[in-house]
């Protein structure tokens, strides 16, 4: 059951702001009783759009409302004989979203896409006909909106049809937008489909859509849409805080006179403010219900102030602070720092002699528009690129395409199978923030909250980052594992030898889709690497054979590729054996290496290796140490007086003041290699080195 067949009249009261919501609806029976009338004559606008020509006008006075009749004659025209569910025309659907999009400020390109949104996917009306009467812009955007044919694509019709939605999201923002209004007008309408279906579809507008309107900032349309996920998913839960909010509806509320005190603050300091109680929407509340427990007045709504300028939010601060008791916990400056959906606005909570806590929200009036409309409250996102470019056939930027965008549109290309796609993208929705970390060449990286190195390397250097060997966190050498915060800068030290690449380890620490498809893919064309590095007792995030052979081994088969296991790595005199794995090529360990042991229980024939007569080499060394200052400094100045290369270094945490360092080091000579490991254990603080 919708939200609304569950008791609308209870809602009304417990919310004065779904009054609104309430006359659109009956707005909407209205366009469905003109609908009905069909199309007026050529040069009136039809009574069925009126209420959207309305809509807009309110936001862009000076709109061009032709294209409008024109495109809704074709869809009325279209769609003339269909009918929704509910039993009403069909063409009352695209109006309604056309009028949601309205109010929220769309302009006049988005609702022209709106009105046509299901003409090519439901009737006759193709591509080719939309792009000859309304150009390329408005094609483009009904052909995003326009599902994949399921007979084409069967059970994946669904995430294919998502996928689709997103790459054309990437070029264009509006495509979205038309998506959730569409969603929404579904959902208010869901009443009349089956239990079944209802969750099914309540299940995807939670996983997916809710969290698209979170991150495009269109929070008119995320909180509506929660409510109603809410009374179809837990309808147990809904009807407890409906009562409870009709409880609250009956008792005093705080909360209008303490706007009232804030408004003769401002009136008396000079600024100029309008001061209104916002209630919380269902979610909210019983969000709030589970986090506190009993709720008092003040906890059902908070206290919202528009002002004119960014100056202004400061004032209002100041005096707020001043009057009243703040409570400094509560503070938070998003017009400083934005919200990576757009969101700016200061966020306080003052105190009352009588014991409530109100929570407040300043900001100006254009930063309301963009908090409740998102990207929809930016107009055309392209009309000042386009005007800013001199070669007209140069291509396009779009100025909202966030980071998370970029990156579903950059691992989407990765995952070729649907159920990985549908999956994996849900998960990406599901991390509920993102943050920013500065690159050590300038640059900025937008990451899922919770990321770590890992993350940050493949998402600066693609499948490059197999190389990384190590990282610097605020300029400290860190481990790989190492989750980065917001603001932190990190420098990620890459090998320069191909047959470098991860380890399985890595998948443990590694958030973002791109990450995890990357080292996974990797790890299905390498199995006796990943089978290795999984049995090895070595450092943590190391890098899986990060080594060339430098012609140090030659194994007893013609013109086979040998290369050094990273598990063990073998250098001379050690005893060793050499196998054959994927490719031709030959791995070479250290004969009592445990990975020995598990090629030969698998069926793999030994190849015999021999060490040649001088070589340089490459291994990896553990110093296992007693923490102290510079000791790092020590041991690389240790390491270079034996003329010794560097090629990576990790350092991992503290464990009761003990320090492991893991070194992987070009010698010249072999031969050197004991007295390397004398040199590094004679540092002060150093009580042991030791092969990896």
């Amino acid at each position: 059951m919708s939200a609304e067949a569950t008791n609308p009249e209870a809602r009304s009261e417990a919310r004065p702001e779904l009054r609104r919501r309430g006359r659109t609806r009956l707005d909407l029976r209205r366009l469905g009783r003109a609908a009905l009338l069909g199309p007026t004559s050529r040069d009136r606008l039809p009574d069925a759009i009126g209420h959207v020509a309305e809509a807009h006008r309110a936001h862009h006075p000076d709109a061009d409302l032709s294209i409008l009749r024109r495109a809704y004659v074709l869809a009325e025209t279209s769609h003339r004989g269909q009918m929704r569910k509910s039993g009403e025309p069909y063409i009352t659907h695209p109006l309604a979203v056309t009028l949601i999009l309205a109010e929220l400020g769309a302009e006049t390109t988005t609702l022209t896409a709106s009105l046509l949104h299901d003409t090519v996917e439901d009737t006759e009306v193709t591509l080719d006909q939309v792009r000859e009467e309304f150009g390329d812009e408005v094609c483009f955007i009904v052909d995003g909106v326009t599902k994949v044919e399921k007979i084409d694509y069967g059970a994946a019709a669904e995430p294919e049809t998502f996928r689709k939605m997103l790459v054309a999201t990437g070029n264009d923002v509006r495509v979205m937008s038309i998506k959730l209004a569409d969603r929404l007008h579904n959902m208010r309408t869901l009443g009349v489909m089956r239990p079944d279906k209802q969750a099914r579809i309540a299940k995807v507008t939670r996983d997916v859509l809710i969290p698209l309107a979170e991150r495009l900032g269109v929070q008119a349309l995320k909180t509506e849409l929660e409510d109603l996920v809410f009374a179809i998913l837990h309808p147990e839960e809904y009807e407890d805080t409906r009562a409870l909010i009709a409880a609250h509806a009956g008792d005093r509320d705080p909360l209008p006179a303490i706007a009232d005190a804030v408004r003769t603050v401002l009136r008396d300091a000079g600024i100029a403010a309008e001061v209104v109680v916002r209630p919380r929407h269902f979610v909210s509340v019983h969000r709030i219900a589970l986090k506190r427990g009993e709720l008092r007045g003040s906890d059902f709504g908070r206290v919202l102030i528009l002002v004119g300028e960014n100056a202004d939010c400061y004032g209002v601060l100041g005096e707020l602070h001043t009057c009243f008791t703040p409570v400094v916990s509560e503070f938070k400056d998003f017009i400083a720092v934005p919200k990576f959906n757009l969101y700016q606005s200061l966020h306080t909570a003052v105190a009352t002699p009588e014991g409530y806590v109100a929570e407040v929200i300043v900001r100006t009036r254009q930063m309301h528009r963009v908090a409740e409309a998102g990207v929809v409250a930016l107009g055309n996102p392209y009309a000042t690129v386009a005007e800013a470019c001199a070669d007209p056939d140069e291509e396009r930027v779009d100025p909202t395409r966030p980071g998370w965008l970029s990156r579903l549109l950059d691992w989407q290309q990765s995952a070729p199978d649907p159920d990985t796609f549908w999956s994996v993208l849900r998960a990406e929705l599901a991390q509920d923030r993102e943050i920013t970390v500065f690159r050590a060449d300038g640059g900025t990286l937008g990451l899922p909250g919770g990321a770590s190195c890992i993350d940050a390397a493949y998402a600066q250097h693609g499948e490059a980052a197999h190389g990384c060997i190590g990282a610097r966190v605020n300029g400290r050498l860190t481990s790989l594992a190492s989750r980065l915060s917001d603001g932190d800068t990190v420098q990620l030290l890459l090998a320069h030898d191909a047959s470098s690449g991860p380890s399985p380890d890595w998948l443990e620490h590694a958030r973002t889709p791109a990450a995890r498809i990357a080292i996974s893919r990797w790890l299905q064309s390498h199995p006796d690497r990943a089978a290795a590095t999984t049995t090895a007792a070595r450092a943590p995030l190391s890098v899986v054979g990060a080594r060339g052979g430098g012609g140090n081994a030659v194994a007893d088969l013609p013109d086979a590729t040998v290369r050094l296991a990273g598990c063990c790595t073998p250098v001379p005199p050690d005893a060793v054996a050499g196998f054959v794995v994927r490719g031709g090529a030959v791995t070479v360990h250290r004969i009592h290496c445990q990975a020995v042991a598990q090629m030969r229980s698998v069926g793999r024939t030994s190849v015999a290796v021999h060490w040649r007569a001088t070589a340089d080499c490459r291994v990896t060394l553990v110093a296992e140490s007693f923490g102290r200052p510079h000791l790092l400094a020590d041991l690389t100045e240790a390491i270079a007086r034996q003329g010794v290369e560097v090629v990576s270094a990790t350092v991992e945490p503290p464990v009761e003041q003990r320090v492991r360092h893991t070194y992987t080091l070009q010698l010249p000579d072999a031969t050197g290699l004991p007295t390397l490991m004398r040199a590094m254990r004679d540092v002060p603080g150093v009580y042991d080195v030791g092969r990896a």
